[in-house]
């Protein structure tokens, strides 16, 4: 028997660190943005519907991230376009994932669990959480963007409170140790359900 378990968080709260717990603990982890970076990739399988749409948005072989969130600026009815393309062959590569699959507990590392309803197509979900000042740190610290586009992105997401209210666990990740004794508990508790199921 497989459980699966959504793992979403908000911009810097340490979801993908998370992530990598599980995986330590024996977990498999699908990772919805890697699934895009692969499916933008040269050879990946929107490459050629999305250049088919946006043409400027191809770059030797592959789609340009930025030349997509150029166009979305331009023209914000484009991003149901995209999606329209993108998340179908998305879900492709997550059911792909679960069939090989070779573990009792499937982790989706899926940042907008909640706000695309993803937490119907999993058993429990699970929210990784730390307090404002700490994730502004953490984002700007990464070097990757400005302030503005930190808050531009947050404004977009789902509140985190909003987020940590729905889930039925919470992973708070003040410190690396607190983190990974929670997610050993979280799998403990999934295992336990497993095992008298």
């Amino acid at each position: 028997m497989m459980f699966t378990l959504g793992l979403t968080g908000s911009i810097g709260m340490g979801k993908s660190t998370t992530a990598r717990m599980f995986a330590a603990e024996g977990c498999a982890v699908w990772d919805a943005d890697a699934a895009v970076h692969r499916l933008y990739d040269v050879g990946g399988a929107a490459v050629a519907p999305l250049s088919a749409v946006f043409p400027e948005a191809l770059r030797d072989g592959a789609i340009s991230r930025e030349v997509l969130k150029q166009i979305i600026a331009r023209d914000p009815g484009a991003l149901k376009t995209i999606e329209g393309i993108v998340h179908p062959l998305v879900g492709r590569d997550r059911a792909d994932f679960l069939v090989q699959a070779d573990a009792d507990i499937v982790v989706m590392d899926i940042p907008l669990l909640f706000e695309t309803g993803g937490q119907a197509r999993v058993d429990a979900t699970v929210c990784v959480y730390t307090d404002d000042t700490t994730q502004r740190e953490r984002v700007l610290a990464r070097g990757t963007m400005t302030p503005e586009q930190f808050e531009a992105i947050r404004a977009k997401q789902m509140p985190a409170e909003e987020k940590r209210a729905l889930a039925d666990f919470v992973i708070e990740t003040d410190t690396i140790e607190h983190a990974r004794q929670q997610v050993q508990e979280v799998v403990r508790t999934i295992r336990k359900e497993l095992n008298n199921a």
